[in-house]
């Protein structure tokens, strides 16, 4: 296959992003001998991410987020770099024991967990849970006897693509006193952490973030208690269609809130990263199974729609755009036309793209290709009306 076309969300653009992984890229995937839909994973990505995350930001300890791509291939891969894991079940605990890693170098910061995970969790050796609530307080207490607590705190959340603070997060006051709460309960009053919402769009909210949470800290320590940790999560943006601020420009923005802090030094600078660890690295196939006009506008069905691992584009109302190229080699030449794109199942909500600017000569069993598909995909893949989630596959093991 020579150069294919590519057209992102914004109509009029037709280009091939010149950060996608050149095994990923179109002229490549032509050539790979699997049935769409699959996702291709180049690792050698993966790990090049990791390094320029812990290279912007080098005081900080990596925990990559399980949650957002579990596959094996990349667990390994992460672990012989040297990051360490968050997990949200002890499923995913599990898997991670599985691959050899250390439980007691996990975080489990879902703030809300069953009773027999926190009890299975704790005697595998891992001490350190999230919380924000008395309840969950009370049910560690019981079930972890002497682990170590860090509040999930509340804070603004609203310049990310996706927020999360309604779920989960308390105020700075509610806090307080759960940590309070926790060491009268004979258990480690141990950290903080937040979250400035999944794919965050400027380094504003980690600025702001951190300095709540050193005023909370300080406050603290005037009653006897000192924090050795500082969890600044997720929220670090991958490469879709929209800018985002690179990984070293939220590098120098967290590392200059944290000197702020002085003389107040927690003993551990914690993240969780996923999606920019993993999200560029991957593309996800898919053939066309069907083009129709309905009411004027031209649709094209996919073997993969939203219940096959694009759900995130749903959860956002469409603002979730990912690049988009076809496997047509006329490009140069063939006319353009705005596509509604689908997914194979017989539910109208599979529906994902809108107004997709592609050649007018795609036709059934073209290609379409998506591009940083690597996060959440496969998390979110199911096998709704019997059709199969994406293949995992792997290069540059």
């Amino acid at each position: 296959m020579s150069r294919s076309s590519f057209v992102d969300s914004k109509p009029g653009r037709a280009r091939i992003p010149d950060h996608w992984p050149e095994p990923v890229r179109p002229a490549a995937l032509g050539d790979v001998d699997h049935p769409t839909p699959y996702l291709m994973c180049d690792l050698e990505t993966v790990r090049l991410r990791y390094r320029a995350f812990t290279w912007a930001l080098p005081d900080v300890q990596t925990h990559y987020a399980v949650k957002c791509n579990p596959s094996p291939e990349i667990l390994v891969a992460l672990a012989e770099m040297g990051s360490s894991f968050e997990v949200a079940s002890i499923g995913e605990l599990d898997a991670l024991a599985t691959l050899g890693v250390t439980p007691s170098d996990v975080l489990y910061s879902n703030p809300v967990k069953p009773t027999s995970h926190i009890a299975t969790a704790h005697e595998a050796g891992l001490w350190r849970f999230a919380a924000d609530s008395e309840c969950e307080i009370e049910k560690i207490a019981r079930l972890a006897p002497g682990a170590a607590v860090y509040i999930r705190t509340h804070v603004d959340d609203s310049a990310s693509l996706f927020p999360l603070s309604r779920k989960f997060g308390v105020d700075a006051d509610q806090a307080f006193e759960l940590l309070l709460l926790s060491r009268d309960l004979g258990l480690q009053p141990y950290g903080l952490t937040f979250h400035v919402g999944s794919q965050c769009t400027t380094t504003r909210s980690f600025r702001r973030a951190i300095t709540v949470m050193g005023r909370l800290m300080r406050r603290l320590s005037q009653v006897g208690i000192t924090l050795e940790m500082i969890n600044v999560s997720g929220g670090f943006p991958a490469r879709y269609v929209d800018p985002v601020p690179p990984i070293e420009e939220i590098g120098r923005s967290i590392t200059e809130s944290l000197s702020q802090l002085l003389p107040y030094e927690p003993r551990m600078i914690a993240a969780e990263p996923g999606r920019y660890l993993v999200a560029e690295s991957s593309v996800l196939a898919a053939t066309i199974i069907g083009r129709e006009v309905r009411a004027g506008q031209n649709w094209l069905y996919l073997d993969v729609g939203a219940y096959h691992g694009l759900m995130e584009v749903k959860q956002t109302s469409t603002e979730w755009r990912y690049p988009i190229w076809s496997s047509r080699t006329d490009h140069a030449v063939a006319p353009t036309l705005p596509y509604t794109i689908t997914g194979p199942t017989c539910d109208s909500t599979d529906t994902v793209f809108f107004d997709i600017e592609l050649p007018a000569t795609l036709d059934v069993d073209d290609q379409l290709y998506i591009g940083s598909a690597g996060a959440y995909t496969l998390s979110y893949a199911t096998w709704f009306n019997g059709f199969p989630p994406p293949a995992p596959l792997f290069i540059n093991a």
